[in-house]
C-alpha cells in the first residue's frame, strides 16, 4: 500500500467506525409537542422549524408531532403530563410556571422592558437562564424562550385610551397572581381563564376584554368578537419551551445535543417570524374592522406607578438572590 493510500484509508476507516456508534446513539422517538395558540402563530412556526431541524440532524429518527390550540389539554394538564412523562414537550407562557417556581412571576411585572432588544437580553442572559435552571427539580427541563411579544388590551365595550377607561371591565387574565393583582389595581374585574377557553368566553360575553400580543390576537381571530384594541404594551410575554425531565433523562448525550442545538436555531427563527407578524399585525387588525387606540406614555407611566406596590409586594415573596440578579439585569439592559 502506498503511503498516500494509507493516509487516506486511516481517517476513512475511523469515520466508518465512528458513524455506526453515532447512529446507535440516536433511537427512533416521537416527541409530542403541545402548545396553546393557533398553528399559524409565531409559536407554531417555531415548533415546526424545531421539528424540521431535529429531523435533519437525527436522520429522521427523532420526530416531532405538533399539537396546537390546547389539543393536549389546558396549561395545567399539559404541565402535569410533562412531569408524568406522558407528554414530551410544551410551550406555556411564564405565568403558568409560577406554581412550580414562583420567581417566574418576575417576568410578568408590568413595564420592566420597553424594547425587544431589552427583552432578548433579559431572557437570554444570566437572569432568564437562572430561572430555567430551577426547573429540573420540578420534573421539567427548560430549553429556552419563544417570543410572545408585548401584550395589549382588547375589549368589546368601549375605546380604552388610558387608565380611567379600564375601570369596570371584566377582563380575562392569565392564571398568575401578578396579573390578577395588577389588573385589580387598574380597577378592572380580572377573571383567570386558560387560553383555550378564551375565545368562547369573549364570544358569549362572559368576559368583556382580554390582553395578548398582536400575533395572538390576529391568528386566534379575536377581532371577530372584540371591537377595540388599545396599545398598552404593559407586559412582554414569552413562551418557555419545556421538555419532560423523564423523557430528557432517557435521551443519549447525542440526542440531547441535537435537541439543544435545534432549539437554539428554532428560537432565533421564531423570534424573527414574531417580529415580522408584529409589523403587519396592526394593518391586519385595521382591515378586520378593529378600532385601534394608542395609549400615551403618560398613561403608561400612571399604570406603572399604580403597579409598583404590587411588584414590590411580590418581590418580598421571592428568593432574595434571584431578585438581586433580576434588579442587576434590569439596570444592565436599560441602555439597549
Amino acid at each position: 500500500m502506498k503511503r498516500r493510500d494509507f493516509l487516506f484509508t486511516v481517517p476513512l476507516l475511523a469515520a466508518l467506525t465512528a458513524a455506526p456508534a453515532l447512529a446507535q446513539d440516536i433511537q427512533d422517538r416521537t416527541i409530542k409537542f403541545g402548545y396553546f395558540v393557533n398553528a399559524e402563530s409565531p409559536v407554531g412556526h417555531g415548533v415546526r422549524k424545531f421539528a424540521e431541524i431535529v429531523a435533519a440532524k437525527s436522520g429522521g429518527k427523532l420526530k416531532v408531532r405538533e399539537f396546537p390550540a390546547a389539543q393536549l389539554g389546558n396549561e395545567n394538564q399539559q404541565q402535569s403530563a410533562l412531569i408524568a412523562g406522558t407528554q414530551e414537550m410544551a410551550a406555556p407562557g411564564s405565568p403558568q410556571l409560577v406554581g412550580a417556581v414562583k420567581e417566574f412571576g418576575l417576568l410578568d411585572f408590568p413595564y420592566i422592558v420597553s424594547t425587544l432588544p431589552q427583552a432578548d437580553a433579559l431572557l437570554d442572559g444570566p437572569f432568564g437562564q437562572s430561572l430555567l435552571k430551577t426547573l429540573p427539580a420540578k420534573g421539567i427541563v427548560g430549553l429556552g424562550y419563544f417570543e410572545n411579544g408585548f401584550r395589549h388590551v382588547t375589549n368589546s365595550k368601549r375605546p380604552v385610551k388610558g387608565l380611567a377607561d379600564l375601570d369596570g371591565l371584566k377582563i380575562r387574565v392569565q392564571l398568575n397572581p401578578v396579573f390578577i393583582d395588577t389588573f385589580r389595581a387598574f380597577k378592572t374585574n380580572p377573571v383567570p381563564l386558560g387560553f383555550g377557553e378564551l375565545y368562547t368566553a369573549l364570544e358569549t360575553k362572559a368576559v368583556d376584554a382580554q390582553e395578548n400580543p398582536l400575533p395572538n390576537i390576529v391568528t386566534t381571530k379575536f377581532y371577530e368578537v372584540q371591537k377595540y384594541l388599545s396599545l398598552t404594551g404593559h407586559v412582554y410575554g414569552n413562551n418557555i419551551i419545556l421538555m419532560s425531565k423523564k423523557f430528557w433523562d432517557k435521551l443519549s448525550a447525542t440526542e440531547q445535543k441535537i435537541i439543544s442545538e435545534a432549539m437554539t436555531e428554532a428560537i432565533a427563527y421564531q423570534r424573527k417570524i414574531s417580529r415580522e407578524q408584529l409589523a403587519k399585525g396592526l394593518d391586519d387588525l385595521k382591515a378586520a374592522g378593529m378600532q385601534i387606540d394608542d395609549v400615551a406614555q403618560s398613561e403608561k407611566d400612571k399604570m406603572r406607578e399604580i403597579s409598583k406596590p404590587i411588584t414590590e409586594k411580590f418581590m418580598t415573596q421571592y428568593d432574595a438572590e434571584t431578585v438581586k440578579l433580576f434588579k442587576t439585569e434590569l439596570e444592565r439592559i436599560q441602555k439597549l
